[in-house]
């Protein structure tokens, strides 16, 4: 009896977790989004894609998680994976900037385009801090920087947005995440 119960336990909540197929799935629905914050994030499309299929791979291969966890799971799959082949840090602020490759370049891509010119860590910042909402001191332990020194640089991307797409940005992550998928997509 107690086995029969311990077993069923067992099943029950192995149907909790997130399997391959889940992630399988959400990285292809999600496609178009997950390479978006992958590139935003190395600037590379070659180490966009690297960062994107090691994402997918971690995702599979990592962790259980709980499948009402694995759509945030599978992008901070993919963040991490940036953040390693990147390695983002605010004393290499003034380091080179990102060629925007002709695809993300020009007139339909303004947003895309204003980000790429940022420094790799103003890039990071952005995208998690803001985009994604992670709150200063989880971006600071993710980036291994001081707290302060992602506040000043969050507060200065919110600045070359504008007041507009900044507020937008703040208030709601998705409205501009939404405004650079629909621009990738027309170009």
């Amino acid at each position: 009896m107690f086995r029969r119960q311990k077993s069923q336990r067992a099943r029950e909540r192995a149907t909790e977790y997130a399997t391959c197929k889940d992630f399988q799935q959400i990285f292809d629905e999600e496609m178009s989004g997950l390479h978006l914050l992958a590139y935003l994030l190395t600037g590379d499309q070659a180490k966009a894609e690297q960062c994107f299929v090691a994402g997918l791979d971690d995702s599979i291969h990592g962790n259980p998680v709980f499948k009402q966890w694995a759509r945030a799971w599978s992008k901070r799959a993919i963040i991490q994976n940036a953040i390693k082949a990147m390695a983002p840090s605010a004393q290499g602020e003034a380091a080179e900037q990102a060629a925007v490759p002709a695809a993300f370049n020009g007139s339909k891509l303004p947003l895309v385009s204003l980000v790429m010119q940022w420094t790799v860590f103003e890039r990071f910042v952005f995208v998690m801090a803001v985009l994604e909402g992670y709150s200063v001191r989880e971006c600071g332990a993710m980036l291994g920087s001081a707290d302060q020194n992602i506040l000043t640089t969050k507060s200065r991307v919110l600045q070359r947005l504008g007041e507009k797409t900044a507020q937008a940005a703040i208030t709601r992550g998705d409205v501009v995440w939404n405004a650079l998928l629909a621009q990738a997509q027309v170009a």
